[in-house]
């Protein structure tokens, strides 16, 4: 297997489980680490990230242009949620 680097820090399991998906359909080999430790409960991961993601140098710009792609849906499903969140409130004003 080819040397791998760390590439990114993951916020939470989620964007993990995505990222991990759409680098295995893509092919990308990569490998995601979790900074969870029973023996602290956790609290290393409130610190200092979910975890990280490594692949191959050569597949870095590969990974952090996937990790935009994520954010950007995330950010869209989040704007979408405050519009409809602002609409419902500024009914209410009558």
């Amino acid at each position: 297997m080819e040397r791998l680097k760390k590439v990114a820090v993951l916020e939470n399991e989620i964007q993990a489980q995505v990222l991990d998906s759409m680098l295995t359909d893509r092919e990308i080999p990569h490998i995601i680490r979790s900074y969870h430790d029973t023996a602290l409960d956790g609290i290393f991961q409130m610190a200092s990230g979910w975890g990280h993601v490594e692949a191959p140098p050569e597949f870095r710009d590969t990974v952090l242009a996937v990790l935009d792609e994520i954010a950007d849906q995330a950010g869209q499903e989040t704007d979408l949620d405050s519009e409809t969140l602002f609409s419902e409130d500024s009914s209410n004003e009558d």
